[in-house]
């Protein structure tokens, strides 16, 4: 909530250049030293109103006390003073302020409104509500005031209540754009996403070159998954105001998810010169060049978002995957082991940590790393595969049986489980639990008979396994 408009409605010369505006505060001081303040007061109220236009917030408050000092009866005045105290943020004495215009003028709905903003801004919700309903109650058509009620309790996050009061204020007012503009991100809000592209749709109407609107409208086009619609938004937007970096950003977004990932890539660049402290940003970049194969540049991005980001695990993680890419799998790894320290509880660090370890002949602590994620995650079928067909390799047979079936049981389609538990039946001398396995994984996967042939050459000599392989 801000000094209201209605200040300047009648004021058809307030196009001023700042050496202007100046020279005129400097007359009015010059008056004001000469005590020349009440005769001169409707130079001084012009040039007042001239310092709340051009938020001149000091030299407002001089020339005011001044006016009060000779005409400590005005209400205009100390309501003035209270919305340039309100521009200092010292809401405390514009709430004084207020309450010594009121005193004078009880039913001015403009200072009532104004207190409002004071009382919000104190903390005292229940009271600007109050001071609100009391000028509706003087003013019930009057669309600013719905419209400061709908802001305060959008700003409690009571959206329902916030849309009915922006509602009305357009009802009464159908061009109060701002108006259009709330409702917009309150609908958003409750996920009513097409009300919400309607009112941004009329706000931008009426704001054709609002940078914002162009951009709000474009989130919701994304929230839809209508991503052409998306980029297109925010092209305007960005055409309006060039050095948007968050349109740059979520048009990058936009592009990604229809595959453009060197249009993406392109945005988030342009993002990142804009806005370079901004970590997301160079992790989205980095996504887009890894999408790209382009692992060198995806590093790069990475390691900036690392640096103005020390705990950001996902992206030691990601790094880790480019890293693995390029064949540095002990970099790789130490990126791996970064993220578990960070976060001990992310699943997707450990098994990516697990299966370099695993590459790098590490196998006692690949199987430490799988078990962990399998206590994270019990129904992580792949972990348990993994974890089996270490134990197999290990010789640590009984475990891998183990970590087999758990596979089968989470996933009864896994046809590469079911092979491995024959594999490790077999050299349990479990023939008949190999042969059910051998035809559970022949089912599932007809190709694995050629996998069969070619690990067991000697299995032709066995007529059963024989018959087996021969099976439709």
């Amino acid at each position: 909530m801000s000094l209201s408009e209605d200040f300047f409605d009648d004021r058809q010369d307030s196009f001023f250049s700042n050496d202007q505006i100046k020279l005129k505060i400097k007359t009015a001081s010059e008056f004001i030293e000469n005590g020349e303040t009440f005769l001169q007061l409707d130079y001084i109220e012009e040039v007042i109103l001239l310092c709340l236009e051009n938020e001149l917030t000091e030299d407002g408050i001089y020339l005011t006390d001044a006016v009060l000092e000779v005409a400590p009866y005005n209400s205009e005045f100390w309501q003035y003073k209270g919305v340039l105290l309100n521009n200092l943020f010292e809401f405390g004495e514009a709430y004084k302020a207020f309450n010594k215009a009121l005193s004078l003028n009880p039913s001015d709905v403009e200072t009532i409104i104004n207190k409002s903003i004071a009382e919000d801004n104190l903390g005292f919700f229940e009271d600007a509500v109050s001071s609100l309903e009391t000028a509706l109650r003087l003013e019930p058509q009057n669309e600013e005031v719905l419209f400061s009620l709908g802001v305060l309790y959008e700003r409690q996050e009571r959206y329902l209540e916030a849309i009915n009061f922006f509602e009305e204020s357009v009802a009464v007012d159908p061009v109060y754009s701002e108006a259009w503009y709330e409702l917009g991100y309150c609908y958003e809000n409750i996920d009513e996403l097409d009300k919400s592209l309607i009112a941004y749709d009329k706000f931008l109407e009426l704001e054709p070159y609002s940078s914002g609107g162009w951009y709000n409208k474009g989130i919701v086009e994304i929230r839809k998954n209508d991503y052409q619609k998306a980029i297109n938004s925010f092209e305007v937007s960005i055409a309006v105001k060039d050095d948007f970096a968050s349109a740059w950003f979520n048009c990058g977004v936009a592009y990604a998810n229809i595959g453009f990932l060197g249009k993406a890539a392109e945005c988030f660049e342009k993002a990142a010169d804009l806005d370079p402290f901004d970590d997301t940003i160079w992790f989205n970049l980095g996504q887009a060049y890894e999408d790209l194969n382009e692992y060198e540049k995806a590093i790069e991005a990475y390691s900036k978002t690392i640096e103005l980001s020390d705990d950001f695990y996902e992206a030691y993680i990601s790094r880790g995957y480019c890293f693995e890419e390029i064949g540095d799998n002990l970099k790789a790894l130490k990126d791996f082991n970064k993220a578990t320290k960070i976060d001990d509880q992310a699943e997707e660090a450990w098994f990516a940590k697990a299966e370099i370890e695993y590459h790098l002949n590490k196998p006692e602590k690949a199987i430490k790393s799988f078990i962990k994620v399998t206590k994270l995650n019990r129904n992580n079928s792949d972990a348990w595969f993994k974890l089996a067909e270490i134990y197999l390799e290990s010789g640590k047979l009984d475990e891998g049986f183990k970590a087999f079936n758990q596979c089968i049981k989470i996933d009864p389609k896994h046809a590469n489980a079911y092979y491995g538990k024959a594999k490790l039946s077999f050299l349990m001398s479990r023939t008949q639990e190999a042969i059910d396995s051998l035809k559970s994984a022949f089912k599932l996967d007809p190709n694995i008979k050629n996998r069969f042939a070619r690990d067991y050459p000697d299995a032709n000599s066995s007529k059963l396994i024989e018959k087996l392989l021969n099976e439709n």
